[in-house]
């Protein structure tokens, strides 16, 4: 009767130290399952706001295009050879200064500020600015034939003179760090 004592006063320490151990596991478990919700939530959340950001920008970029499509002539952007450019790129109309080289819209840096771009007439809720952009006159193409026109329909040939036109777009998702910039080639006769 004396060993059945002993041996139960060594084991109620025992169930204790397991009790303890389990409850550590378990507490680990929950530790971990909590920062990788959150870390997940935080992907979704950086996501939806790329997401918020592209749309702002691709509406802009619209925006611009539509621009383009009302355009009848190239009085907005001014006239490179007599300098009087300056009002107008304040207006977001420039001119390409060289085939390959930096544009100097780039200097508008983070686009935070009045003049130098145009801003997008379509308005987007829960941006934290509103999408902006520029629209560059690139080159003047003219055709010596118009090899789309085959059969000589609707105009004579030689007479294809196309504008074409680079539109950048700025947007930002639901904060500023999320920014995305996208550019689309326009052309249009004039």
């Amino acid at each position: 009767m004396m060993i059945a004592q002993q041996n139960k006063q060594q084991q109620e320490g025992i169930v204790l130290f397991m009790s303890l151990v389990m409850l550590l596991l378990l507490t680990v478990l929950g530790v971990s399952s909590i920062q990788t919700t959150t870390l997940q939530q935080r992907m979704a959340r950086n996501a939806n706001d790329s997401s918020l950001a592209f749309q702002a920008a691709e509406a802009a970029l619209r925006d611009g295009e539509d621009l383009l499509e009302g355009l009848t002539s190239l009085g907005d952007f001014g006239d490179p050879a007599q300098d009087n450019l300056s009002a107008n790129e304040a207006n977001g109309y420039y001119y390409e200064e060289e085939p390959g080289v930096a544009p100097n819209w780039k200097a508008l840096g983070d686009w935070s500020g009045a003049s130098g771009f145009r801003d997008s007439e379509i308005k987007i809720t829960s941006v934290a600015t509103q999408p902006k952009y520029i629209v560059e006159h690139v080159k003047t193409v003219v055709s010596d034939a118009d090899a789309l026109n085959l059969d000589n329909i609707g105009q004579d040939t030689g007479s294809g003179r196309t504008e074409v036109f680079r539109v950048t777009a700025r947007g930002t998702g639901a904060t500023a760090t999320a920014q995305v910039m996208i550019q689309g080639t326009y052309g249009k006769r004039l």
